[in-house]
């Protein structure tokens, strides 16, 4: 599907879906727990689709429950993951943080488990995993990528992993570490990069009753014998997604973001000290954020530890004063596609000036953007983030696989519409 957008400025209110990261997080510890836990506020998308169905793969009960919150789906757990009869198969889509959580999850069910994808996800890097598998002697088969066959007991003990690759494995082995028979400890043999998202995993197994001791930056020392508690938990906002409608509205609107929470683990948080620091108008009020129509500069942004904000702060540099730099972005090119080449080329076709770097982008600002046909390169953070700047371009802006939004997002091209964006779908 297309969107051909008419450019206009968003204005309004919307509420930010629940963040798709702790919603991976609160559903896999309560799918541990061996009681009944009720998962809440949950926005569903095809990333958490893919979580649910691998997680019922590997032997636990989740099930739809009514939801507190309306618009949003609550899910029913209990049981635990569990030995199943004959080999498992998880379906992981094009969810990187399905396949890189669940490798340990399906290891201690007991389950031979096959991984499998689709679009990109066989080439984002899990070798990380095979190094663990080969010391503690793990059995795994490996085609270049996907699928990935593994079985095979986790013991306690030391684990070591680069912490420059991706924080998800690091997260994948603190969720079961602490269910071993022992104490174990986990630790970073490189600079820790994204250290927010294992603060988010550690945040979520604390509210779940399991703890882990963080005593130095890059190390865990995690005891074992813990359980995970059951209960009812609700999902909060997610600041990523909540993102997009900010920097709309400081492209000549007023936009209101609710549901995004001020105590939160969530590396995206960031981005309202950003879009400040950017001359932004932006306003908090409790759990509501707003943004106004602001003359935004420059400035120099670090993305090592909010990387999913690159492509919305990319295409707000590129119609903001002065020079905008990112950097420490080089593990972005790993994601859905190389998103860094992915806004430098989708911005650049609509008048931008953008120099690509290896770990990061140049941008030099300019008043509006032309317009034209742009590509969503099958990452719905790419679509999204040209969505946003779409008010500053000087005719319609159309945008080729623009359902891609529905990995994180599907509702996205309603609220755009809530706002008063002009979008109209063409096959």
């Amino acid at each position: 599907m297309d969107i051909c957008i008419t450019p206009r400025a968003l204005h309004g209110s919307v509420r930010a879906p629940s963040s798709k990261s702790m919603t991976h997080r609160e559903l896999i510890c309560a799918a541990l727990a061996r009681g009944e836990s009720v998962v809440d506020n949950v926005s569903v998308s095809k990333d958490i689709e893919a979580t649910i169905r691998c997680l019922r793969a590997l032997g636990a009960s989740i099930e739809p429950a009514p939801s507190a919150y309306p618009g949003r789906q609550a899910y029913r757990t209990g049981g635990g993951v569990q030995k199943q009869e004959g080999p498992a198969v998880c379906p992981c889509g094009e969810s990187g943080s399905t396949l890189r959580f669940l490798i340990p999850i399906g290891l201690y069910s007991g389950n031979c488990v096959t991984y499998t994808g689709e679009g990109r996800l066989g080439e984002r890097p899990i070798s990380p995993y095979y190094a663990v598998f080969r010391e503690k002697g793990v059995g795994y088969a490996a085609a270049d990528g996907l699928p990935l066959t593994a079985e095979g007991a986790l013991p306690p003990g030391r684990y070591e992993l680069p912490g420059d690759v991706s924080s998800q494995f690091f997260s994948g082995l603190l969720f079961v570490l602490p269910l071993l028979a022992g104490d174990s400890e986990l630790v970073s043999t490189t600079e820790l990069e994204s250290e927010s998202y294992i603060r988010m995993t550690t945040a979520a197994m604390a509210r779940h009753g399991v703890r882990t001791n963080n005593p130095e930056r890059g190390r865990w020392v995690i005891p074992g014998g813990q359980a995970y508690r059951s209960g009812r938990f609700s999902v909060e906002g997610d600041w990523s997604q909540g993102a997009f409608w900010l920097a709309a509205g400081l492209l000549g609107g007023a936009v209101a973001v609710e549901g995004l929470p001020e105590r939160s683990e969530q590396g995206d948080r960031v981005i309202r000290d950003i879009l400040l620091r950017m001359g932004g108008a932006i306003r908090t009020e409790g759990e509501t954020v707003s943004a106004s129509a602001s003359d935004t500069a420059g400035t120099v942004i670090d993305a090592e530890d909010c990387p999913d904000l690159v492509p919305v702060l990319a295409a707000l540099a590129a119609v903001s004063r002065g020079r905008t730099e990112i950097i420490h972005a080089a593990r972005v090119r790993l994601k859905e596609c190389d998103r860094l080449h992915a806004m430098a080329s989708e911005l650049t076709k609509l008048g931008a000036r953008i120099e690509e770097k290896p770990d990061g982008l140049v941008i030099d600002g300019r008043d509006m953007l032309s317009g034209g046909t742009v590509d969503g390169w099958n990452d719905h953070r790419i679509a999204m983030a040209l969505a946003a700047v779409s008010a500053r371009c000087t005719g319609p802006l159309v945008i080729r696989g623009a359902d891609c939004v529905k990995k994180s997002y599907p509702a996205f091209w309603e609220d755009f519409r809530r706002l008063g964006g002009l979008a109209e779908e063409r096959d």
